[in-house]
């Protein structure tokens, strides 16, 4: 039987139809959802995702602003910048873009960010308030990960749950969300023993590693459900040849766009092992976004001593 491919813009945009009735329903009573997207220097790839931050929020009519500064910003200068965000009514969410320049310590950054605006979900106030499951602001790839678990039916209570990466953005955060949905969970990472074999004892394998298609075959149980949140790109034929089985069709991408986008999980082996599974590029990705916009309007909603809308 085929693997399902778990579509992540079928559930991005369900979401996105629930969030603009969020919207206007707050416009309606005068308030309209905020978000401020910080960005220090000019790396390419840090520019095109606030972009498309921006873009969905134009997009659902929540309020925007991209806030562009040089690289040679120093520490205290974004700190300013940060604590007139906290200041100001209007702006409900702060973004953070980061990688930041090694000038700037990042941790002290994000805690500057106001808790009830940080729509990252990683100022330690609001990791607090997760891993004591306490209502707040989750992080957008971990509460993406769920809505998509969730939203396709997938039982996560019972399940035996392997997350391999233990990052404070990703690993950390989304293997305590699948605590909270009652899930038994095992965190991996790049020094366990014997890890395929840990991992091949997952119902739910979630992959956050970074690194392209390190996990395969061996990694997965016939049958399991495999969520990829890796983006890595390739840029040369040889290391498509390396991982694909067959790569004529990752060669003719590679040949028209110039780089191919692959996740943490061998593709070929991943389709054919699982039962379900997420796509890269098309699955957890897509879902960060609009999680982004969802944590946007429950600051909104927090802030202003408003009934919370319901999340998984």
């Amino acid at each position: 039987m085929a693997a399902t491919l778990l579509d992540g813009s079928k559930i991005r945009d369900q979401i996105k139809a629930e969030l603009a009735e969020q919207i206007r329903d707050l416009k309606s009573v005068g308030v309209t959802p905020g978000l401020a997207a910080v960005l220090v220097g000019e790396d390419p790839a840090s520019q095109s995702y606030v972009r498309s931050k921006v873009k969905m929020c134009e997009s659902l009519g929540l309020y925007s602003q991209k806030i562009d500064l040089p690289r040679d910003t120093t520490e205290q200068q974004l700190l300013d910048a940060v604590d007139s965000l906290n200041l100001r009514d209007a702006i409900d969410g702060i973004l953070i873009q980061l990688p930041l320049p090694s000038h700037i310590n990042a941790k002290r950054v994000i805690e500057a960010v106001d808790p009830a605006k940080d729509v990252d979900g990683i100022h330690p106030l609001n990791v607090g308030r997760l891993v004591s499951a306490t209502p707040g602001l989750i992080p957008c790839t971990p509460a993406g990960i769920i809505e998509i678990l969730v939203r396709s039916e997938i039982p996560i209570k019972g399940a035996r749950a392997v997350v391999i990466g233990r990052s404070d953005i990703v690993g950390k955060p989304v293997a305590m969300l699948l605590l909270h949905h009652h899930a038994t969970v095992t965190i991996c990472h790049s020094r366990t023993r014997n890890l395929a074999e840990v991992a091949r004892e997952a119902d739910i394998l979630v992959a956050a590693i970074g690194r392209p298609a390190f996990v395969t075959a061996e990694f997965i149980k016939p049958g399991a459900v495999v969520i990829d949140v890796g983006i890595n790109r390739l840029t040369t034929a040889e290391e498509i040849r390396r991982i694909y089985r067959d790569p004529s069709v990752p060669l003719k991408t590679l040949e028209s766009k110039g780089s191919l986008l692959i996740g943490d999980v061998q593709p070929e082996d991943m389709a054919e092992k699982s039962s379900a599974y997420t796509p890269v590029p098309g699955g957890v990705g897509l879902l960060t976004v609009a999680m982004l916009m969802a944590n946007t309007v429950q600051a909104a909603r927090i802030r202003r001593g408003m009934r919370t809308a319901t999340r998984v």
